[in-house]
């Protein structure tokens, strides 16, 4: 599942991240949502978070458990 959409994410859900540095790479990195930082219900790019382990970065990948 895509991350554009703000009311498909929900803190303590696993996803994958692109961090602002690695977008021209497409480097993903994994971890689990800690706070919403886009307050916009889509984004095209994906719904910017912070990660529990302060990474911050947009949502390109739901894990589904």
């Amino acid at each position: 599942m895509y991350g554009t959409e703000r009311a498909d994410i929900k803190p303590g859900m696993k996803v994958m991240v692109v961090r602002k540095q690695d977008q021209r790479t497409g480097a993903l990195t994994e971890g689990v949502v800690q706070s919403l930082l886009t307050k916009s219900p889509h984004h095209p790019h994906g719904i910017k978070v912070r990660l529990e382990n302060g990474v911050v970065g947009r949502v390109k990948e739901i894990i589904k458990d």
